[in-house]
């Protein structure tokens, strides 16, 4: 045989088995583990999940489900394995920092280069494998979001909002909130973001506005097939967000006040009661556990020295949010939370009972409130506190977020045909949910981000 057709054959040899071997390594087998698979079902024991690529082929048994040649089997043995965790609040563009007007001002040129990246990252470890960003610049958002899908960086799957939609723009914050000047601003904005490719609305202050004003951004909204959330720190603020159509209200409020009014739980049991009818269920994400846990991060401080936050920061971007926040007790933006708090359980069994569906959001990356802390944090005050069920609870944190922004047949549950997003913990989280402190292992679209606690890039 000439020498040229050797070198033929041995390319195409090449060829065939670097492509057998490459398929080898995109298939996956997770082993042993106690499968919690965001169904209402009982936990599977002894659970295999079988991934081909990007996608869940196969879920079963040890006994039921054979790991078929030329799988890389990872063991799952001894832990609880679940969907990857969504945290439908978060705020990338700010880390922990305590001065929002020198944050803005100073790290705004940093946002898509150092900030956003590293708060992604950190919320990616943390097991939060897609996430909701509400509030950001707009070309930094989808630039970030389009650099995680790539590749380029690593971080959760993020539905973005771009910046918020409110009636005036606190001064120097323009660049991240919107306001609009009528019907036909007001429709234009969301325009601009829907076209821009934001994939929720976040609306603030609808009481603030005009009816027609407030009710032309979710007409909007909707005619772009886009959902939309928005605070509800205000009664007025939820009597219009209902009147209007918000699908998915924000926080549990500013004020002192016990609970909330009895004419607003009304207009919540008949916005409950039409459900189907209006469209699918009301969404509430009650951002809980920064205002239940402020008095306690003054008693001990000492997870703000937890040097998790610090992934993917500059080091002169670690000391100024270190000395921002030497002082806990000192901070103005905690100084109603003592008489806030006392009013949390009480509207969180409000909403309960009213039938919204509560989704797990943290408002992550507000003042001492870091990705790589907050989701878990919420889950613990969650049930621990609220008196929430452990599995009623992780649901609120894969299943129903998925249901709400429309994607639960891609995401959401460890189930056949979904994309493979999946976590793992030492140990019985539907007993200890706070062992989510601590996530072992995390897979994002088949890819694995952390093995036996340590990340692997």
């Amino acid at each position: 045989m000439p020498n040229f057709q050797r070198i033929a054959l041995l390319l195409v040899l090449l060829a065939v088995f670097g492509s057998q071997e490459s398929l080898a390594d995109d298939r996956k087998a997770l082993v042993g583990g106690r499968l919690i698979d965001g169904l209402l079902g009982d936990p599977i024991a002894n659970s295999v999940i079988l991934i081909d690529g990007d996608t869940i082929t196969a879920v079963g048994t040890v006994d039921t489900l054979p790991v078929p040649d030329g799988y890389d089997v990872i063991s799952t043995e001894g832990m609880s394995v679940l969907p990857g965790l969504w945290d439908m609040h978060v705020h990338l563009m700010i880390n922990g920092h305590s001065d929002y007007e020198h944050w803005d001002k100073h790290y705004i040129d940093r946002f898509e280069s150092e900030i956003m990246p590293a708060s992604a990252e950190q919320l990616l470890l943390a097991g939060v494998t897609t996430a909701r960003d509400l509030g950001a610049p707009l070309d930094d958002s989808i630039l970030v979001k389009q650099r995680i899908a790539r590749g380029d960086i690593a971080g959760p799957r993020l539905f973005v909002s771009g910046p918020f939609i409110q009636h005036r723009p606190y001064p120097g914050t323009e660049a991240f909130r919107w306001g609009v000047d009528g019907v036909r601003d007001a429709r234009a904005k969301v325009k601009k973001l829907a076209d821009a490719g934001v994939d929720v609305i976040k609306l603030i202050d609808q009481d603030e506005m005009t009816f027609e004003e407030a009710a032309a951004v979710v007409d909007e909204a909707h005619k772009h097939g886009l959902p939309v959330v928005a605070h509800s720190h205000r009664p007025d603020e939820i009597r219009r967000g209902l009147e209007i159509g918000v699908d998915n209200f924000e926080h549990t409020g500013l004020a002192a006040a016990p609970g909330y009014p009895d004419d607003v739980m009304e207009l919540l049991y008949e916005r409950t009661a039409t459900g189907r009818v209006r469209g699918g269920p009301l969404y509430w994400t009650p951002t809980v556990e920064g205002l239940w846990q402020y008095d306690e991060v003054i008693a001990n401080p000492e997870h703000l020295d937890n040097t998790c936050w610090h992934r993917g920061l500059k080091e002169d971007t670690i000391a100024d949010i270190r000395e921002s926040i030497r002082s806990p007790k000192e901070l103005l933006y905690f100084d109603l939370t003592p008489k806030r708090k006392p009013t949390l359980k009480n509207k969180i069994t409000q909403l309960r009972e009213a039938g919204v569906v509560l989704l797990i959001g943290t408002d992550s990356g507000i003042p001492m409130k870091f990705h790589c802390q907050s989701t878990w944090n919420e889950l613990d005050v969650w049930v621990n506190v609220m008196g929430i069920p452990p599995m009623e609870a992780i649901r609120g944190a894969t299943y129903w977020p998925a249901k709400m922004m429309k994607v639960g047949d891609k995401w959401g549950t460890v189930t056949p045909g979904k994309y493979a997003d999946i976590i793992a913990v030492r140990g019985d989280v539907l007993k200890h949910i706070n062992l989510l402190q601590r996530v072992d292992f995390v897979m994002k679209g088949g890819v694995v981000y952390k093995k036996d606690g340590v990340p692997t890039f």
